[in-house]
């Protein structure tokens, strides 16, 4: 049975507050979830005169990613006073990582941006100790990427950070004419919403031309599915961010797929001294700590999850609805990325004069801090993938506060 049939069957039931942190078992998911439990003598956060952030949002870079599981603050702070062979942990690491993900190898890299570069250096360089010296201007001509013009993105400058020219195509014909003597990689980036090739087409083609391919997966986690499936598409290199829903640490993440191609990657990042990718270093304490969070992952009952999600987006819209003109509603994934579910507060703007990015802005500007995102309209996004258990609660009251007052200042002019 797939995923998503068996999404379809599961039922969202009404929960009392005192129930939301009982979802999962403390052991599993919720374990650690607790802001009580995280409780420090010395708080950084006001000695620096910065501001703690509910984060009922996504997954953002600029909003530090997402909370690490248990497992993985364990793993850090257990491996922080001790000294390690870092050549060695990146081995060790990435047998693994290929067991794990069923692949030939695997990686902790900096990010998904540090593997998309350690990648396409790696189809560059392979292991020529001579390439890997002389990166990004490795002697001969400048060697080129093949990549769909649909698919064009920012993250294109991680991969001319290494020297290369990117070719853009439209579909399979263009892809074709493409290739020439220059050409060492093609890339797929699978957040782009127009597909005028599939990933067997794209594969089959570079596979054609004896040239590599890979494909950027950054945010793309759950479905767990995703893990496995490119590798078995066919895609020799698979770039992931670690510091999504992986719940890894924020400045890790992934490069797994080919071993001649990792082998090659490795010697383009650090410990090694002076290759291109030196300033994208992995402390060991990363290292552990993404070993533990793609276990956690992997190990995870994500229908479990799933459900808890949905729960807590019914409890919010819930307390929401209470305000006569609030309609709530599951949004389900519809995209590539980002593959979970959420809630979309809408209202009549006839008895809530007040538009979503004032609502947006209100609880932003609250205490506590609470990060959701807004729109011109009457209209609220709110994300609870991401919130400890005891927050679940109080964004709902934040939010029902707003709201309400809204209310009341219209109901008075």
């Amino acid at each position: 049975m797939k995923r998503r049939d068996v999404l379809k069957g599961l039922t969202v039931l009404p929960l009392a507050g005192g129930a939301i942190a009982g979802v999962l078992p403390e052991t599993a998911l919720a374990a650690g979830n607790s802001t009580a439990a995280k409780a420090a003598k010395r708080d950084f956060f006001k000695e620096l005169g910065v501001t703690p952030i509910i984060n009922a949002q996504a997954t953002m870079t600029f909003l530090s990613g997402s909370t690490m599981m248990p497992e993985t603050l364990e793993a850090i702070n257990s491996t922080a006073h001790s000294f390690v062979n870092m050549y060695e942990l990146q081995d060790a690491i990435g047998l693994k990582i290929a067991e794990m993900l069923k692949c030939e190898s695997g990686m902790v890299t900096s990010g998904a941006a540090s593997a998309i570069l350690l990648g396409t250096a790696a189809c560059i360089t392979g292991t020529d100790k001579k390439k890997i010296r002389d990166m990004p201007t490795p002697e001969g001509p400048q060697r080129e990427v093949i990549k769909l013009a649909s698919h064009r993105y920012g993250w294109d400058s991680i991969m001319r950070t290494a020297g290369v020219k990117i070719i853009y195509v439209k579909g399979a014909e263009e892809m074709e004419k493409a290739f020439n003597a220059n050409t060492v990689m093609c890339q797929y980036f699978n957040g782009a919403a127009d597909r005028d090739l599939n990933y067997e087409d794209f594969v089959a083609i570079a596979k054609k031309h004896n040239i590599q391919t890979m494909i950027d997966i950054a945010a793309d986690v759950p479905p767990v599915e995703n893990l496995y499936k490119f590798q078995k598409i066919g895609f020799d290199l698979i770039c992931l961010s670690g510091g999504k829903m992986l719940r890894g640490p924020q400045s890790a993440g992934l490069l797994y797929g080919k071993k001649e191609l990792i082998d090659a990657a490795k010697l383009n990042h650090s410990p090694y001294e002076v290759p291109i990718g030196r300033p994208c270093k992995v402390n060991k304490e990363e290292m552990f700590g993404m070993y533990a969070a793609l276990k956690s992952f992997v190990e995870r009952d994500h229908e479990k999850e799933w459900q808890m999600w949905l729960d807590r987006i019914k409890y919010i819209g819930d307390k929401a609805e209470s305000i006569a003109g609030v309609k709530a509603e599951t949004r389900l994934p519809q995209g590539y990325t980002n593959n979970f579910p959420g809630l979309l507060l809408t209202w009549d703007a006839g008895s809530i004069n007040i538009d979503g990015n004032q609502v947006s802005k209100a609880l932003k500007d609250g205490t506590p801090s609470i990060q959701t995102r807004g729109g011109q309209g009457n209209s609220l996004s709110v994300g609870v993938t991401l919130l400890l258990d005891d927050q679940v609660d109080i964004v709902a009251r934040r939010i029902k506060e707003v709201l309400s007052a809204a209310a009341a200042k219209t109901a008075k002019s």
